[in-house]
């Protein structure tokens, strides 16, 4: 069982910066994939960013590629989402989930853990 928590969301303006971070529980956090994703009230969950078990391979939507940067460091358990550049669009809730791969992964159903997600609005 893997638990994650996210934090790092909040409200900045258009052309700014924010880092999330999601908090894993557990030994095995090396084990895992891990990737972001948002959703909005009109959209389905969809893909952002994903980072192998060490941190040595990366995967970004095309939306967000150029701007957001994922990363993690294992002894603390922790991923990261450096988002720059925000854009209006880029309003979401953010949830961090974890894959029992070890390998970057984008789709939604390879996930097995998700946090409960963390909001960020960008305004214009």
């Amino acid at each position: 069982q893997v638990q994650l928590v996210e934090s790092g969301g909040g409200l900045v303006q258009a052309g700014g910066s924010l880092r999330l971070s999601c908090a894993a529980s557990g030994r095995t956090f090396s084990r895992y994939a891990m990737g972001w994703f948002r959703q909005t009230p009109r959209k389905e969950r969809e893909f952002v960013a994903t980072i192998n078990w060490s941190g040595g391979s990366t995967y970004y939507a095309d939306s967000v590629k150029g701007r957001f940067t994922i990363s993690r460091d294992n002894a603390k358990n922790t991923v990261y989402l450096q988002m720059n550049s925000l854009n209006h669009e880029d309003t979401a809730v953010y949830y961090c989930a974890a894959a029992r791969v070890l390998s970057t992964v984008t789709a939604f159903d390879s996930y097995a853990y998700w946090g409960q997600g963390t909001q960020v609005t960008v305004s214009s």
